[in-house]
């Protein structure tokens, strides 16, 4: 082959090959791709290598039973905006894993004002809300000791348009689990455990 031809050939693999990566990439956009996932895949021979072998036929690509993304940008109720997010990966459910935490200002007849028990929770490894909002799409997973308490998420702090803060809690109404928020200016009693996790 000339040099000519074989110039020609290269140019136009290389044209079909950055034509398929823009589709490529729309494709994945799509789908809920972000830049950290690219970035993951373009700097990791291995995950490369991984998604080669399942295109080719000989691996299977299932999904991890449970996993939740604690990474992601929690649920935002309307007219609220996000004081604090604390990001905790993937998280695997296991309510073996997962125990419910009372300050020793609440147990009992005690109970604590709400901005002074964010300060405890903030050297706990409280749960965020994208726990709770995934359990509230799968309600047979929540264990049920939850019932007939207020279990907050305490890795989520959200702000209203009146400037207060707030936690949100799951809990059960007597016909279906729900979700509600509370106002960290209140008192949290022994009813009100915070969801952490146990490992």
């Amino acid at each position: 082959m000339s040099s000519k031809r074989r110039y020609v050939a290269i140019a136009t693999s290389s044209d079909v090959s950055v034509g398929l990566a823009h589709e490529l990439t729309i494709t994945a956009i799509k789908v809920g791709w972000e830049p950290k996932d690219f970035a993951d895949l373009a700097h990791s021979e291995e995950k490369a290598a991984q998604v080669l072998a399942y295109l080719r036929g000989f691996s299977e690509i299932k999904p991890i039973k449970h996993a939740i993304d604690c990474d992601a940008d929690p649920f935002l109720p309307v007219d609220w905006d996000v004081e604090e997010h604390r990001k905790g990966g993937i998280l695997i459910w296991d309510p073996t894993k997962v125990s419910s935490f009372l300050s020793k200002s609440q147990k009992g007849d005690k109970y604590i004002v709400g901005t002074k028990l964010r300060k405890e929770m903030s050297k706990k490894p409280a749960l965020n809300s994208n726990v709770l909002d995934y359990l509230l799409k799968n309600p047979h997973l929540i264990p049920e000791e939850y019932k007939g308490k207020r279990v907050f998420f305490w890795g989520t702090i959200y702000r209203d348009s009146f400037d207060s803060l707030y936690v949100r809690y799951l809990c059960w109404d007597d016909s279906a689990w729900r979700w509600s928020d509370y106002w960290l200016g209140d008192d949290f009693d022994s009813g009100d455990p915070a969801a952490v996790s146990a490992s």
